[in-house]
């Protein structure tokens, strides 16, 4: 499936760049020194979602139209974007109530997972 291939990719590419920005261009801008850490957790959880991606793609390629990896494609980039997205807004604003957005991104990310595994069996 082509766009798991891609968004995997995408995520990837952007949790390289955002691991970096973090680490160099934000280092003294964060709402709170502790936020560093926060935005390390986006970025990892990003690229670990987006490595999976590139797994369910090539899954589906090798094993052709398992109808769990489309909604497991679409449940891990909603994912990503909620659960790292409001992590990073958090981090650069310091709202707490994006801590409450987060865990949704949390269970998108397992549902997404529950996805793969019902595709597998």
């Amino acid at each position: 499936m082509k766009i798991a291939l891609l968004l995997g990719a995408i995520f990837a590419l952007f949790a390289v760049a955002l691991g970096a920005f973090g680490a160099h261009a934000l280092k003294d801008k964060f709402a709170e020194p502790r936020y560093a850490e926060t935005w390390e957790t986006a970025v990892r959880y990003q690229m670990y979602h987006g490595l999976a991606l590139l797994c369910v793609g090539i899954m589906d390629d090798v094993f052709g139209g398992m109808v769990g990896l489309t909604w497991a494609t679409y449940l891990l980039a909603a994912g990503v974007i909620v659960f790292s997205g409001s992590l990073y807004v958090l981090s650069i604003t310091g709202i707490r109530k994006l801590g409450a957005i987060t865990p949704i991104g949390g269970v998108l990310l397992l549902a997404g997972w529950g996805c793969v595994i019902a595709a597998i069996l």
